[in-house]
């Protein structure tokens, strides 16, 4: 038996947001392929503030995970900018690029990508190892987020011993441990069943409004995030639109 994740409301009236921390402006991405050109975002334009989870909904090959890599800086546009905290990281070196990837962002993969040799908290002290923080600090702050996901009686299995679902709340705990500004997800609940997607999506949301200063933005498919999100854009064929409603989400 797991412990219990205490979770927020979702009316976006309780939520208060903090200062901006992404700025998506006028973003084009576009790929040669052959003599021709396969543009796969157009005029892509996005604010997160701290407090936020915004979902970026869309099928795949809309365009998301495109999106998703140039804001956490894995890919380059062709045009546009991205402003992390203010400032414009397409300026940045790959050193400097890197340095910021590690010190302020997050990230969390449909496939988990825990380490299978170690325990959910060797996992979670991992990046902060990497990061030189120290043997006390990091178990103090790796039982901290284990315990934030309702994992703090499970953290010394390892991945093997954990359902999908938590084993997707480990890798949101390591996501964390670095105490990111933001937090990238690309299809988190894409191996999990409806109501292990439904926890992790609502975990997300009290991610971003219980722990000060962070932002989420998911990537996905399921339409379930405009039920949990405060802000949902739709990405079709590299355009995007704001959703001002709700999509049902059908009893089948």
């Amino acid at each position: 038996m797991t412990d219990s994740i205490i979770l927020t409301g979702l009316s976006p009236t309780q939520d208060v947001f903090g200062d901006e921390i992404l700025r998506v402006e006028s973003v084009e991405r576009v790929y040669p392929l052959g003599h021709d050109r396969v543009t796969a975002l157009k005029g892509i334009n996005v604010s997160v503030r701290a407090g936020q989870l915004v979902g970026l909904m869309g099928r795949s090959g809309s365009g998301k995970t495109t999106l998703l890599n140039i804001i956490g800086g894995l890919d380059r546009p062709t045009a546009g900018h991205v402003y992390l905290n203010g400032r414009d990281i397409l300026t940045l070196s790959d050193i400097e690029l890197t340095r910021v990837r590690r010190a302020t962002i997050g990230y969390v993969f449909q496939s988990f990508a825990l380490i299978p040799v170690l325990s959910a908290i060797e996992n979670v002290e991992l990046p902060m190892h990497i990061a030189g923080v120290s043997r006390r600090e990091r178990n103090r702050r790796a039982i901290e987020l284990l315990q934030l996901v309702g994992l703090g009686k499970r953290m010394h299995h390892r991945p093997f011993e954990l359902s999908g679902g938590e084993q997707q709340r480990v890798a949101i705990a390591r996501s964390l441990a670095n105490r990111p500004a933001l937090i990238l997800a690309d299809e988190p609940t894409g191996e999990l069943d409806s109501a292990n997607g439904l926890l992790i999506m609502s975990l997300f949301r009290n991610i971003a409004t219980s722990q000060k200063g962070v932002a989420v933005v998911i990537a996905t498919h399921d339409p379930t995030i405009t039920q949990i999100a405060h802000v949902t854009y739709e990405i079709n064929d590299g355009v995007i639109n704001r959703l001002d409603a709700p999509i049902p989400i059908s009893a089948g």
